[in-house]
């Protein structure tokens, strides 16, 4: 680092007051920050980041295998091409967010173990104050900004959810929540049981099968897989021309975002198809002698919960391997060596992991507070899904369920920066949506419909969570495809922003 840059970096740590502060260094604020520089030249900003590195969920979670539930030429930036395999593993996504770092050089806006404790808007002075834990010092310092953009995602990091199943506290042996894997367990030759049947689960077990004794998925009921090579062939064969990157990364991109619509509309319209096609895959797998009714046919329509890829169909080679196994059944209790069953099976464990997903993070857990008056985030309506009744100055990312995070993540980077841009044209200083006369006492409906998506992570969180009206611009879309239509060219002057 020359004399310059370190000078640049030192003043960039000392400031605080900025235009833009960005909660979050992970997929979702390093995009912000892209556009940001892209678009908004002019702005100051800086991203606040409760860990100790940069990624967010890639940073947060090292159980083994940790991997993406869906393709990187989606998952990752459109502009940033990716080289990889679709399904990629911690490490490789790490690297492509450090190298957008570097090529991008917005490492130096980073402030790393800044922890946003509350957050105060005043229509005085038109900026937020927010209360900042250096997890460093210990010590809290204030940082203030015209414009906040929240990025932390959709989940707490330092906790995942556990059920308070019976007998927890007799068991022997360990029990491990994947989100807080331990980095000396060792499962060698021991006897695994993990308690789950989502992404997570389907990913530790092909990590872990060779190396325990035996590992056994425990289900309370079957979820939907999508098995494939992990292999994008139109990406290979555009390689093998000489195909420039950037331009193989968008015909793939658009070619998986093509299927990706056909399919999300096919399990709408015709469920049992899509349904007959996914279990054809399991079975070519697994083989006729699997009980696949039981073990691998849902009661819910496809893509009512995420649809998760297992690359090369991993799990289902380790459970016909018979290294691995899975059980379909509830629990009645843990027991000193292992689980009981309500059926009166036992299975014994040397180590249970907990792969029962998290808990919601609802804009990062942070104290909001506007003009002296405490906000009830459960009270707003939002705003095409990312801005929210009353509160001024404020964006919170929220991506999709059924596609990649960072297709919305982008969606809404392009929108804040452009409505950026339409503020600093009008003069105003602050930007608020608000009901108009003609959305004064519209139907409203839960945030996410539970009958579209109803995953227990969002089940349990819905009453935290804000309302959506029944028409524009009231509505959470959850569509990228209509989305990507929608959003750039949303009207900033239909009366539902109003500007300040």
């Amino acid at each position: 680092m020359n004399v310059n840059v370190a000078a640049q970096h030192e003043a960039d740590q000392a400031a605080t007051h900025f235009d833009v502060l960005i909660v979050g260094a992970g997929i979702s604020g390093i995009d912000a920050a892209y556009h940001l520089q892209q678009h908004c030249p002019e702005r100051s900003f800086a991203l606040l980041e409760n860990q100790e590195s940069f990624g967010g969920t890639w940073m947060t979670h090292t159980y083994p295998g940790i991997r993406s539930d869906s393709d990187l030429f989606t998952f990752g930036y459109g502009w940033k091409p990716w080289h990889g395999k679709p399904i990629a593993r911690a490490d490789k996504i790490l690297n492509y967010l450090n190298e957008v770092l570097d090529e991008q050089d917005i490492r130096r806006h980073i402030r790393y173990q800044r922890q946003v404790v509350t957050a105060t808007w005043s229509s005085e002075t038109q900026t937020w104050t927010l209360e900042v834990l250096q997890h460093e010092t210990g010590q809290t310092v204030e940082m203030t900004c015209n414009f906040l953009w929240m990025c932390q995602g959709y989940y707490k990091h330092q906790e995942g959810y556990t059920p308070d199943f019976p007998g927890m506290s007799d068991f022997k042996g360990q029990i491990v929540h994947p989100q807080r894997w331990p980095d000396d367990l060792d499962y060698t030759g021991k006897k695994v049981v993990v308690i789950g049947s989502g992404a997570t689960a389907a990913t530790l077990i092909p990590a872990m099968a060779d190396d325990c004794e035996h590992i056994t998925m425990l289900q309370r009921s079957p979820t939907y897989f999508a098995a494939r090579p992990n292999v994008n062939e139109l990406a290979e064969q555009l390689r093998s021309l000489d195909i420039p990157e950037e331009w193989t990364h968008e015909i793939v991109r658009r070619n998986i975002l093509k299927e990706q619509r056909m399919i999300t509309a096919a399990a709408v319209h015709t469920p049992e198809a899509v349904k007959q096609q996914l279990l054809t895959m399991a079975k070519e797998y697994l083989g006729d002698g699997f009980d696949i009714d039981r073990h691998f046919t849902p009661s819910y329509r496809p893509w009512q919960q995420r649809l998760a890829l297992i690359p090369d169909g991993d799990l289902y080679q380790k459970l016909k391997s018979g290294k691995a196994s899975v059980v379909t059944d509830q629990i009645e209790t843990f027991t000193e060596t292992g689980i009981r069953l309500k059926s009166g099976d036992e299975l014994e464990a040397d180590i249970i992991v907990t792969a029962t997903g998290f808990n919601m993070a609802i804009l990062g857990d942070i104290a909001f507070t506007i003009d002296g008056k405490p906000m009830n985030f459960a009270d707003r309506i939002t705003w095409r899904g990312f801005m929210y009744s009353d509160f001024p100055n404020m964006a919170w990312v929220f991506g999709y369920f059924r596609a990649s995070w960072t297709l919305r993540a982008d969606l809404i980077s392009a929108f804040v920066t452009r409505l950026l841009n339409h503020m600093a044209a009008k003069g105003a200083k602050s930007v608020t949506p608000e009901l108009r006369d003609q959305d004064q006492g519209m139907k409203l409906g839960p945030f996410i419909d539970p009958e579209n998506f109803n995953p227990g992570y969002v089940s349990r969180s819905l009453d935290r969570m804000p309302k959506q009206g029944d028409h524009e611009p009231w509505l959470f879309e959850h569509d990228y495809f209509a989305e990507k239509d929608i959003l750039p060219a949303a009207d900033l002057e239909d009366g539902s922003l109003v500007y300040r």
